[in-house]
C-alpha cells in the first residue's frame, strides 16, 4: 500500500526582505533616479535664484519668498510648499503607475499574482516601495533646502512671520514637521493614484487620472459658491504650510490636513485591495 507524499509547506520570504528587494527595484530604475535628483534640485535653483533678486534692490518679492531673504531655513518650508501644488504629486502618481499598472503593462503582475503570495501582502509591498521613496524625495529636498538656504541666504535660526526669532533647532523642528506634513499629503495623493493603477495596464492613464483630481479639486477649491465642497477636497488644505512659519504654532489647521489625507489613504488604499481580490493579470 503506497501512501501518498504531504506538500511541502510553502516558505515565504521574510517581510523584511522582500520590503528591500521592492525598494532596490524602485531605487533602481533610471527615472526614478532622474526625479529624486531634480527634484532635489528644486531648492538650490530656488534659493539662487531668491539670492540673485536680493542683490537686486529694484526687484522685491511678496509672501514667504519676501521672508527667505536673508532667513535661510526657511527656504526648504518654501520649497515644499511650492512642490506639494504639482511636482511631488507628480512623483507620487508616477511611482504608483509604476507600481501596478507598470507592472501589468510587462506582464510581471500576472506572475505575481500567479505566486503563493497574498495579495493584500504584494499590495502593501508595492505601497511602501511608493511610500518610501516619496519620502525620500521630500526628505531630499528638505535637506538641500537647507543647505542652500544656509550658505547662499544666511541666518543662523528663523525669523517667523510673527515677527519672533527661532533657534536654529526650532527651525529644524518646523522643517520636520513640514516635512512629515508634505510627505501624508503626497502619500494621499499616491494612494488615489494606487487604485487607479489596480484598474489598467497603462501607467500614462493613472498619472492623468491623477493629475485630472488635483487640477479638478484646486479648480473647485476656488470657487467662492462651492465652499461647502472644500472640506473634502484633496488640496483644501495643502495651503496649511504657512501655519508652519507663524510662532505659535497653530496645529489644528496642520491635523485637519492630516486627517483628511488619512481619509484618502483609506479610501485609496481599499479601492486597489477590493480590486487586487479579484484580479487575475
Amino acid at each position: 500500500m503506497t501512501t501518498l507524499a504531504a506538500p511541502l509547506p510553502v516558505r515565504r520570504a521574510p517581510m523584511t526582505r522582500v520590503l528591500r528587494s521592492e525598494l532596490r527595484m524602485v531605487l533602481r530604475r533610471p527615472r526614478t533616479l532622474i526625479g529624486l535628483g531634480l527634484l532635489a534640485l528644486v531648492p538650490v535653483v530656488m534659493g539662487i535664484g531668491i539670492s540673485i533678486a536680493a542683490s537686486d534692490s529694484s526687484s522685491g518679492a511678496e509672501g514667504m519668498a519676501a521672508l527667505v531673504v536673508g532667513n535661510g531655513m526657511l527656504l526648504p518650508i518654501f520649497a515644499l510648499s511650492i512642490a506639494v501644488v504639482m511636482l511631488l504629486p507628480l512623483t507620487g502618481a508616477m511611482l504608483a503607475a509604476d507600481a501596478l499598472a507598470g507592472e501589468s503593462a510587462h506582464g510581471t503582475l500576472r506572475g505575481l499574482l500567479m505566486a503563493p503570495v497574498g495579495r493584500g501582502r504584494l499590495l502593501a509591498v508595492k505601497a511602501f516601495g511608493v511610500a518610501a521613496v516619496t519620502l525620500l524625495a521630500v526628505v531630499m529636498m528638505a535637506i538641500t533646502g537647507i543647505i542652500t538656504g544656509v550658505a547662499l541666504l544666511g541666518g543662523s535660526g528663523m525669523l517667523t512671520a510673527s515677527g519672533t526669532t527661532l533657534s536654529f533647532v526650532d527651525a529644524l523642528g518646523r522643517v520636520a514637521v513640514t516635512v512629515v506634513f508634505v510627505a501624508i499629503q503626497v502619500w494621499a495623493v499616491a494612494a488615489i493614484a494606487m487604485a487607479v493603477s489596480a484598474y489598467t495596464e497603462h501607467p500614462l492613464i493613472v498619472v492623468v487620472v491623477t493629475l485630472g483630481v488635483i487640477i479638478v479639486s484646486g479648480v473647485l477649491s476656488s470657487i467662492p459658491a462651492l465652499d461647502w465642497l472644500r472640506p473634502v477636497l484633496i488640496v483644501t488644505s495643502w495651503d496649511a504650510i504657512s501655519e508652519v512659519i507663524v510662532d505659535p504654532l497653530s496645529w489644528r489647521p496642520l491635523v485637519e490636513g492630516t486627517l483628511r489625507a488619512l481619509c484618502y489613504l483609506a479610501i485609496g488604499g481599499s479601492i486597489a485591495f477590493s480590486r487586487m481580490l479579484t484580479r487575475d493579470g
